[in-house]
């Protein structure tokens, strides 16, 4: 797949495919004949990876660092493990900061239901 096509796919621009490679934020994608990036599943999972923790938040340091850990193979998997684990912590305490703020939203909505509800005028334009 060409990188067009994938940042269709993960609606994220061609350079920040691009940027992501050349920083090492996902593994180097192999290049067809031409020289153009053809991204294969794997390259694809790295990609969805990547993408899904941006969303959330996460640095690009981060996602640099977990891929340099993944490189040097399986005796950094404890390591790996330890970085994901804190980006959960972070991720759970920005959701339980979310769903407080929510949480307050909601209860101003019910506050002006119930004003609304009991306003027998008419409502002004």
């Amino acid at each position: 797949m060409k990188t067009k096509e994938v940042a269709t796919k993960y609606q994220i621009s061609a350079d920040t495919l691009r940027y992501w490679e050349r920083e090492g934020a996902i593994p180097p994608v192999r290049r067809d004949a031409a020289g153009y990036r053809d991204y294969d599943e794997e390259d694809l999972d790295w990609v969805s990876f990547a993408k899904c923790m941006r969303d959330a938040g996460v640095s690009v340091e981060y996602l640099i660092e977990y891929i340099e850990l993944f490189k040097q193979g399986n005796t950094t998997l404890q390591a790996r493990k330890d970085l994901l684990r804190e980006q959960m912590d972070t991720i759970a305490k920005r959701l339980a900061e979310i769903q407080e703020t929510y949480d307050k939203i909601q209860n101003k909505v019910a506050h002006y239901e119930t004003h609304v509800e009991n306003y027998h005028g008419k409502l002004s334009v």
